[in-house]
């Protein structure tokens, strides 16, 4: 995969979503997930590298709270327009 995609699974009529960053090698599984708090939780590869962001709480989380989370493993932050479809 060459671009960033906002995935939404609706569970229960609610929309978590999950955000590959930055984007998401072919094939890559998640092997451990981080708590980033605010709704937030970062999904990491087998080598530790960050593969994607689990929005599990759309209402609370922001995309300045997203890019704090992605500002420290170096990943390309998210601009206000991919986020619209989860802050409506």
């Amino acid at each position: 995969m060459k671009h960033r995609y906002l995935e939404v699974t609706f569970r229960t009529g609610k929309p978590p979503g999950r955000l590959p960053v930055p984007a998401q090698p072919a094939g890559a599984k998640v092997a451990r997930t981080s708590d980033a708090g605010q709704g937030l939780r970062l999904d990491f590869d087998a080598r530790g590298t960050p593969i994607g962001v689990e929005i599990t709480a759309p209402a609370i989380a922001t995309v300045g709270q997203l890019n704090v989370v992605l500002a420290p493993p170096g990943v390309a932050l998210v601009e206000p327009e991919p986020w619209a479809p989860l802050a409506a």
